[in-house]
């Protein structure tokens, strides 16, 4: 019971083993001890390996859930507005990605599904464009989408672009894809085979754009964007966040394309990354142009 006291076992010095177990002398075994066993011309089986066990890398640890505040903030005041407070918008933005994230490369690395879904779909894009779309759409088993409109093969696309697996970071890239492929008619591409280079990169731009916009909005508050008490001065502001991520994510890819001037399947990967962490990098700079204005 909890008022017992514990038991201090016995007093003494009384051995654990009784003096008559114990040998005579030092030469002799005890009744108890194993018998020598017989040397045997058998050999032994080896010892079993004990697998190594593999090298998962360590869980990070929960980020600050206050580490959202600031921006949240800022975009609040930027919101409520109706889009003319810049400041606002650049403290927001800036202290997304150099206080919130931790810097430009873990912004880059927080797009998780959004980075493999920007490399299924450049990487479509440019067998399409060296290939031909039915040679890229045979790659997938898809070759019935040839010769369709673009926004019923970009549909067609979808589970193999993002795939929908239920997560919230699957959720972001599958968004981003159906808001590109809403804006892709409206921009003049319309035919797979005849895809320009620089229709390639309006593609990804429109991508990585929703892509970002997604991510942040569901970062600091995916309710703040509704703040504004009317429809159309939601919009406003809404275009304004999206062209300002526009603007830097295709800076980025400008810079990127004259780094990278040939794009093959082997490049894209790392394409990808460096976009959307030099889209950071200049998000943090134009932020803080916006804020000291």
């Amino acid at each position: 019971m909890g008022t017992s006291s514990a038991y201090g076992g016995p007093g003494g010095v009384t051995p654990l083993v009784p003096s008559w177990l114990e040998p005579d002398d030092v030469g002799e075994k005890s009744p108890l001890a194993a018998p020598d066993s017989e040397p045997s011309d058998t050999p032994s089986a080896p010892e079993p390996e004990v697998p190594t066990p593999p090298n998962r890398p360590e869980i990070p640890a929960l980020g600050d859930s206050q580490r959202f505040t600031g921006s949240r903030n800022n975009f609040t005041r930027f919101a409520h507005s109706g889009g003319t407070d810049r400041a606002s918008l650049g403290r927001a933005v800036s202290g997304y990605v150099s206080t919130s994230s931790g810097g430009a490369r873990q912004a880059a690395q927080r797009m998780g599904a959004s980075r493999g879904a920007g490399t299924r779909l450049l990487n479509f894009l440019t067998t399409a464009q060296s290939q031909g779309a039915t040679a890229a759409l045979r790659a997938l088993n898809l070759e019935g989408l040839s010769g369709r409109p673009i926004d019923e093969v970009f549909l067609g696309l979808a589970d193999y672009i993002c795939p929908n697996v239920g997560t919230v970071d699957e959720g972001i890239a599958r968004e981003a894809f159906i808001e590109t492929i809403i804006e892709l008619t409206t921009l003049g591409v319309t035919d797979l085979d005849a895809l320009t280079p620089d229709q390639m990169q309006t593609v990804f731009e429109l991508y990585a754009t929703h892509a970002i916009e997604a991510r942040l909005c569901n970062d600091i508050g995916t309710k703040v964007i509704t703040a504004p008490a009317d429809a159309q001065t939601a919009i406003i502001v809404q275009n304004q966040l999206h062209d300002f991520i526009r603007n830097a994510v295709s800076d980025a890819l400008t810079v990127s394309r004259i780094e990278t001037p040939v794009l093959t399947q082997d490049l894209v990967l790392s394409f990808v990354d460096k976009v959307y962490e030099r889209a950071f990098e200049i998000l943090e700079a134009l932020g803080d142009t916006e804020a000291d204005q």
